[in-house]
């Protein structure tokens, strides 16, 4: 009996879908080990810069006690060394003050003390006896001794990420596949020769809507900073990442900041911020050779002509 031309295009067409179900394979999205089942979170670019601008006004001061990993190296060439269980301090007062202090694994010797306050820096490392002061923007040819690449203002960049500034424009993008799930704001500024740069990226969870990277660049594109942030936590009623993975390429080096305990906004006292060179230690102002002798005036004697940073 021949079937029917409807009848056989009917029949056809069953085959198919029969052989589709066999072929097809379904796949479960998961991002962020996230349940696969999450929607994801939407937002334009004004709730981003409301986002951003609402975690900044949320801290005024910062004490934390940090498990820090500095790192030597960059991905750029090849090769990262990390140096574990350093134990360290921060503080943090709006606008621009901050301290950090690092301990030697096991013995708990303090391995540095770098005090921030405005535009200068002062750092004393106590196993070379070396006392150095500076100006907090890094070098244009970062220095051999990863050290004196260090700035205060680095770190102070990454715990806090500021809202663009009013001559700077804004534009922010969807970045959504099978991986990832992010909204990324662009923040452009004018650079040398009038030329639009991208100056900074600011990444946002779509699941949480967490800010979880941020990234510096200087006006040819190349990579200054790259700061992730990750396990965003309730500390006093403000939510704050506990790990924070600071990157500078250029300048060699790297530290991730685990926070173990914190206080956001509690009193901090201006001595805190306070770090003047012992006495018998070597000043060396960046970008100047190291004295040859140490430090023949007590800090106290004002009538010593030594540099001294503005506060």
């Amino acid at each position: 009996m021949e079937l029917r031309p409807v009848t056989a295009v009917v029949a056809l067409s069953c085959s198919v879908l029969v052989l589709a179900s066999c072929v097809a394979r379904r796949r479960v999205i998961t991002r962020n080990k996230a349940a696969p089942a999450q929607s994801l979170l939407t937002a334009d670019k004004h709730d981003l810069l409301t986002l951003i601008e609402k975690q900044y006004k949320a801290v005024d001061t910062l004490n934390a006690t940090v498990d820090m990993v500095p790192a030597l190296g960059s991905v750029i060439k090849g090769k990262i060394t990390e140096y574990k269980d350093v134990l360290g301090y921060v503080l943090f007062k709006k606008p621009d003050e901050m301290r950090l202090i690092g301990l030697y694994p096991v013995v708990r010797n303090k391995a540095f003390d770098m005090v921030s306050r405005g535009a200068d820096f002062r750092l004393f490392v106590p196993s070379k006896n070396e006392f150095i002061v500076g100006r907090n923007e890094p070098f244009d040819v970062p220095s051999p001794n990863k050290l004196e690449n260090m700035r205060p203002s680095v770190f102070l960049d990454a715990l806090l990420v500021r809202p663009p500034e009013p001559q700077q424009r804004t534009a922010s993008v969807d970045f959504t596949d099978e991986d990832n799930a992010a909204y990324i704001l662009h923040i452009l500024d004018t650079g040398p020769g009038s030329e639009t740069y991208i100056a900074r990226t600011v990444w946002f969870d779509r699941l949480t809507l967490h800010i979880v990277r941020q990234m510096i660049f200087d006006p040819k594109g190349e990579i200054l900073s790259d700061a992730r942030y990750s396990d965003w936590k309730a500390f006093d009623g403000v939510p704050f990442p506990k790990v924070i993975d600071i990157n500078r390429p250029k300048d060699g080096y790297g530290v991730v900041l685990t926070l173990l305990k914190v206080e956001i906004n509690k009193p901090i006292s201006d001595d805190k911020f306070a770090l003047e060179q012992p006495e018998g230690t070597t000043l060396q102002v960046l970008g100047a050779k190291p004295s040859t002798q140490p430090n023949a005036h007590p800090a106290g004697d004002s009538s010593a002509p030594r540099k001294k940073t503005t506060h």
